[in-house]
């Protein structure tokens, strides 16, 4: 299977050991200066053991102004096209243009993990304060945070939050990828996290033996929850 050259040479370059890295996302609404997203640069520069990490990030741009923003700022950049999108900063939530960048995103994570590369997708208004890597479940195929979390990992009750994701790059993670991109058809007009929540107990991830763990909000949660310290 042929891959984008310049796609390789990014994440290649932007790889760490075991040929991991982290992904984010960055359209025009997001993309001038004073933004949430420099908060979100600033937070790998003063963050536990996070300053490292910088060189693992690459930035996927979403449009042209977003891409130029990027490499005036960042090493590792790839700009994403996404057909029939007619402008990223003009995508109210739930519309169709939204819908379209959100499906556009779990293909283009699909391709990262056919690729050979395994990654942490990370929304650009999540604050890195330290180092996730050690909180990871080791050999789990696909780790997500949580919008509801009870207490248990293995729970398929929890909710997920699709705006920060650790994937170890497989057989069984690609088929995953390509069943939830497939299941958009399934649910129409509903975003990638929806309808996560809606095939996340099928059987076909069982078939495919995908191990899945939910992220304690205790370390991977919203300011707005109480939470006691660690």
């Amino acid at each position: 299977m042929k891959f984008d050259v310049e796609l390789e040479r990014v994440l290649n370059k932007a790889s760490m050991k075991g040929k991991t890295v982290i992904l984010t996302t960055l359209n025009d609404a997001w993309a001038e200066p004073g933004s949430v997203f420099d908060l979100f640069l600033e937070s790998f520069q003063i963050g536990i053991e996070t300053k490292k990490l910088l060189n693992n990030l690459v930035i996927i741009s979403m449009d042209q102004k977003a891409h130029d923003r990027c490499l005036a700022i960042h090493p590792h950049c790839y700009a994403l096209k996404t057909e029939g999108l007619v402008s990223s900063t003009e995508a109210p939530f739930m519309s169709e243009d939204y819908l379209k960048m959100m499906w556009r995103r779990i293909e283009f994570l699909n391709t990262v993990l056919q690729m050979g590369y395994s990654f942490v997708f990370t929304d650009a208004d999540i604050m890195w304060l330290r180092n996730p890597f050690p909180r990871f479940y080791p050999q789990v195929d696909f780790q997500i945070a949580c919008d509801k979390y009870y207490g248990n990992p293995e729970d398929k009750n929890n909710r997920p939050n699709g705006g920060f994701t650790y994937v170890r790059s497989n057989p069984r993670t690609i088929l995953f990828y390509r069943f939830w991109f497939m299941s958009r058809k399934t649910y129409p007009g509903k975003h990638d996290q929806d309808v996560l929540n809606k095939i996340k107990k099928d059987r076909v991830l069982q078939k495919i033996e995908l191990s899945m763990r939910f992220l304690d909000t205790a370390y991977f949660g919203g300011f707005c929850e109480t939470q006691p310290g660690f």
